[in-house]
């Protein structure tokens, strides 16, 4: 009697361990799916695939090619398609324009390897772009991670550039500094090491329809959010977005391999950005002995979406002064 009533506690236990494994398992598939993304990548209608450093690039490209060249680099979470109304301002004055979805965002560059996404390889992509398209010197334009690209390409190719302008990020050895120096700048970055983790910040960001991506763009319109989340959603895009911080991420620690700045720079930061502190842009002017404008918005991180206006003019003004 009692060894049959072992048998069955024995029977149920089992039962049971294999429901809480399958439960795992289906709970485990399920948060993949968010993570990996299902949609495939296609190429943005008005687009083209261009060809450089191995990969093919969607990339929007606007203006006349024989007008003065401007490449402009989104950061994260965007994609080019935040910089649609520059391009056609500066196109009605002038400048050819060419935006790409970098490295991770574009749907035929996707590499899976994190060390794929390293600031070198992503700054050779531009430079591969320029030459593709048959592009010599270019102005160059970027925000948040585009920015990071940007100086490190005005370091390692100053002979390619007519200017820079960085839009919310500052020179990064400033930042690294300011990171390992500045317990606000290192609060603030909390989210970096935050992305260390495999799969958890793609979860969090992706689940309940991409609700806390959402809830980062509270500057932007229905249609480029709409963007954002097309790309966001396919396979491997939100977790090759998050390597560029997995890939880069001892660099804050140890400090970039980016030296004097000897183009023209434009800097333009939000004092209001959470995560972006004053003593990184404060030390920034350090590694720019050249010309170097520094222009402090009352606005958070989106400077294109809050402050279109002021950045613009200032931008014109910038690209003139360095033609």
């Amino acid at each position: 009697m009692e060894k049959s009533k072992g048998n069955r506690i024995l029977k149920f236990s089992a039962v049971a361990t294999l429901l809480i494994l399958l439960l795992l398992l289906m709970g485990f598939m399920y948060i993949n799916k968010i993570v990996l993304g299902s949609n495939t990548g296609t190429l943005p209608a008005g687009y083209s695939l261009v060809e450089a450093n191995g990969y093919a690039f969607s990339t929007k490209i606007s203006g006349d090619n024989q007008d003065i060249p401007v490449i402009l680099l989104h950061g994260f979470p965007e994609s080019s398609v935040m910089w649609d109304r520059l391009m056609s301002d500066l196109n009605k004055i002038g400048y050819y324009t060419v935006a790409p979805d970098q490295r991770g965002y574009s749907f035929e560059a996707r590499p899976e390897e994190i060390a794929q996404y390293q600031i070198s390889h992503l700054a050779k992509d531009v430079i591969a772009i320029a030459d593709s398209l048959g592009i010599n010197k270019f102005h160059l334009i970027g925000h948040d991670w585009g920015s990071g690209v940007g100086w490190q390409i005005a370091s390692d190719y100053p002979e390619r550039l007519l200017s820079f302008t960085s839009l919310s990020v500052p020179h990064l050895e400033a930042f690294s500094r300011a990171y390992r120096e500045d317990s606000l700048q290192y609060i603030a970055s909390d989210y970096m090491r935050n992305f260390q983790t495999k799969k958890i910040p793609e979860y969090m960001l992706a689940k309940n329809n991409y609700e806390l991506l959402k809830s980062i763009w509270s500057a932007h319109q229905d249609e480029e959010i709409a963007s954002y989340i097309n790309l966001f959603s396919q396979k491997n895009a939100l977790t090759s977005a998050i390597n560029w911080y997995r890939a880069n991420y001892d660099m804050f620690n140890q400090g970039f391999d980016i030296g004097m700045i000897n183009v023209p720079v434009l800097f333009v930061w939000g004092n209001k950005d959470s995560a972006l502190k004053r003593s990184g842009v404060e030390w920034t002017e350090d590694y720019v002995p050249g010309y170097y404008r520094f222009v402090e918005l009352d606005a958070d991180h989106w400077l294109i979406q809050e402050s279109y206006e002021k950045v613009q003019k200032e931008i014109v003004a910038h690209l003139k002064n360095s033609n």
